[in-house]
């Protein structure tokens, strides 16, 4: 973790506050758009936010937190409490929903959504690559950065504060754009179907509908200890209650915070990242195998 300095505390609209952290030990690490961090409050409580500042800038880490009225404590407390000159701990930055090099971008987000699209947008004009942003929201006085985007890109921003874009008619207008998706779930369904290939970022688990869970054993390769996995318990609990913890914060798949390797056995992934080869998430994945070898 690295420790930083709550230097800035600015509203950004109706609900959204925008937090600037500035390094307290030196520079802090890099970063590329699409990037999230864990962010430690002094309640006890661990949250991911994207980077919404610039990653050219070393000293500071910007953010974005919207107020949710159903909070499991997060929001509510960076808006009701958290003041300048707090020292707060960050994870080193994870990058789930990365820009890819392109000729021609479409960017689609919703509400708090535009936060990891704001960097997107800035590095693919600079890149000389076409780039459009089509950002939706409830009305404008609870869009964040609408205003700032549209001085700064012009017609490159098309803001809808009042209804919906026609994702059918865009796809026909930018057929050869990649397309990027950051905003509510009904939003990415939409998206994933107007658009053949469309990369996305999600706030919440997807539903989905696995078997009953089984169990498993799992040996811890460093000690070679065997813990066992009860059907009813969770991985990564079963590692936590055995001693072999693992950080987490998310606990529902879309963080990427508890990552581990895998080195024997056949993971069953449950979470919406899309792990990569030889990689598992224990807060929601399990075993296809009976036994699985992690480097824990």
């Amino acid at each position: 973790m690295q420790k930083t300095i709550l230097d800035r505390v600015e509203r950004l609209a109706d609900d959204v506050v925008s937090l600037v952290l500035r390094g307290d030990e030196g520079p802090l690490e890099p970063w590329e758009p699409g990037a999230h961090i864990d962010l430690e409050l002094p309640n006890w409580l661990t949250r991911q936010y994207s980077l919404c500042g610039d990653p050219g800038d070393r000293s500071a880490y910007r953010i974005a937190v919207r107020h949710d009225p159903l909070s499991r404590g997060g929001s509510e407390y960076v808006h009701l409490f958290l003041r300048p000159g707090r020292t707060l701990s960050v994870s080193s930055p994870r990058n789930h929903f990365p820009l890819r090099p392109a000729a021609e971008y479409l960017f689609l987000a919703g509400g708090i959504g535009i936060t990891p699209i704001v960097p997107m947008l800035r590095a693919a004009v600079a890149s000389g690559a076409a780039a459009t942003l089509v950002y939706v929201g409830r009305s404008a006085a609870t869009m964040p950065f609408g205003p700032e985007l549209v001085a700064t890109y012009g017609d490159r921003v098309r803001l809808f504060d009042r209804g919906r874009p026609d994702l059918a008619a865009l796809a026909a207008e930018l057929p050869a754009a990649d397309v990027y998706c950051c905003g509510p779930a009904s939003m990415l369904a939409a998206a994933e179907a107007a658009f053949p290939r469309v990369s996305t970022e999600r706030f919440q688990p997807t539903r989905r509908t696995f078997g009953p869970g089984t169990a498993f054993e799992v040996v811890s390769a460093r000690s070679g200890r065997t813990i066992p996995v009860p059907a009813d318990e969770s991985l990564l609990d079963a590692l936590n209650h055995a001693g072999r913890p693992v950080p987490s914060a998310c606990r529902e798949g879309v963080c990427g915070s508890c990552e581990v390797s895998v080195v024997e056995g056949e993971p069953e992934h449950r979470d919406d990242i899309g792990a990569p080869a030889g990689r598992m998430y224990p807060c929601v994945s399990r075993a296809r195998s009976p036994r699985l070898v992690l480097d824990v």
